[in-house]
């Protein structure tokens, strides 16, 4: 099978799981409008309205780019022209309908209700989310190819560190490297307070930066336009930088990060940074499908406060409440790792781990990997040397 006819065949499926979950919410049409969701129902991201029923064949209402050929393509200029266009070809207009009101504008969700006539929609945006969250046998062969590469770059690191660098210095060599071995750039998240462009590199006391947007550890940033990440400042004797650049080689992510130290470091880094090793191998071998997210989470700040680093776990001044997340099309996708979570892990998710601690005036320390939940446990799918790299 080559590679067009194994994305037919893995789209069959997912137009399939979202029908199948449409008729169990009693659903009879979905529209997705999103790029990351088009992309998921199509293999493309197009500019216009994805239409489902929840019986029968989807309906691409597009608006660009010229030369689409996908079978039931139709042009159109605005949304209002759906139901002019499903009422001529004598399709009925539903009466209840999925749409992305997570993302969309509160006046885009009012100019479709209003199109359809009808007074309530159901969110579509958290059920694609929980769709795209169990990865197909496709997927996970992306996902895959994406840690591969992801390992390539990362063991390049050191080739490109130069002594009396600046933290955005260094990053922007990293990102060079990763631009050479294919990364894409940009990546999708979830969230308005996700704003970076390819990853965070947190070297010294920036570490201990808190900042506004919804990442295991903050970082000053170079602008208040920006207040995340690498800060300008020069990277000292001593410190240690964390480097937790996004693997986005395909549409499906892996996340990893790796420590390295200028020199040698103090020895409660070391320390802190084993536990976080520590974690990782407990998890992985007691995770399974069934295991509750919030264990996973409880079980990490166990360890934590068992060797008492409590006060250092995920930030000093500001300590995030989780320690890993879903991964996929976006950076942040469910599960999330968290005290309260309710959800369990499932076969077929992927999701990261990242147990960090932060020790003031050195810097960031703890690894993250990228593992994908089997029949019977865990495996991981970012191998690469664990310990705290010296530069």
């Amino acid at each position: 099978m080559n590679n067009r006819e194994a994305l037919t065949k893995d789209l069959e499926i997912r137009c399939s799981r979202l029908q199948k979950a449409m008729q169990a919410m009693e659903v009879e049409a979905c529209i997705l409008s999103t790029s990351v969701n088009v992309f998921y129902m199509t293999g493309m991201v197009y500019n216009g309205y994805y239409y489902l029923p929840a019986g029968g064949t989807p309906i691409h209402f597009i608006k660009r780019p010229e030369g689409i050929a996908f079978e039931n393509t139709i042009y159109i200029r605005k949304p209002e022209q759906i139901t002019e266009e499903l009422q001529s070809r004598g399709i009925s207009l539903p009466r209840t309908l999925l749409l992305e009101i997570d993302v969309l504008s509160f006046g885009e969700c009012t100019r479709l209700m209003g199109t359809f006539n009808i007074t309530k929609a159901a969110n579509a945006s958290t059920l694609m989310r929980k769709i795209r969250s169990v990865k197909t046998d496709f997927e996970l062969e992306q996902v895959r190819a994406c840690a591969r590469k992801h390992e390539v770059v990362y063991k390049l690191i050191p080739s490109v560190y130069k002594p009396g660098m600046t933290d955005i210095e260094l990053q922007i060599e990293i990102e060079k490297l990763m631009r050479l071995h294919g990364s894409m750039g940009i990546f999708r998240s979830y969230g308005d307070n996700m704003d970076i462009y390819m990853g965070s590199l947190l070297a010294g006391e920036n570490a201990e930066a808190p900042s506004p947007y919804d990442y295991a550890l903050g970082g000053a940033g170079s602008s208040p336009t920006l207040p995340l990440g690498a800060s300008g400042k020069r990277i000292e004797k001593g410190q240690t930088i964390m480097v937790d650049m996004a693997g986005n080689y395909s549409p499906w992510m892996t996340d990893m990060t790796r420590v390295f130290s200028v020199g040698k470091t103090l020895d409660i880094a070391y320390r802190a940074h084993q536990v976080s090793i520590d974690i990782h191998n407990h998890i992985m071998d007691i995770a399974k499908p069934g295991t509750g997210c919030a264990e996973l989470y409880n079980i990490s700040m166990e360890m934590v406060v068992k060797n008492n680093l409590e006060s250092y776990f995920m930030g000093t001044k500001q300590q995030a409440k989780f320690v890993g997340h879903g991964l996929g099309l976006e950076i942040n996708e469910p599960p999330v790792l968290t005290p309260r979570s309710k959800e369990l892990l499932e076969k077929n998710i992927v999701f990261a781990l990242e147990p960090k601690f932060v020790i003031p005036e050195v810097g960031a320390v703890g690894i993250e990997n990228t593992y994908v939940v089997t029949e019977t446990g865990i495996e991981k799918l970012t191998i690469l040397e664990e310990e705290i790299i010296e530069l």
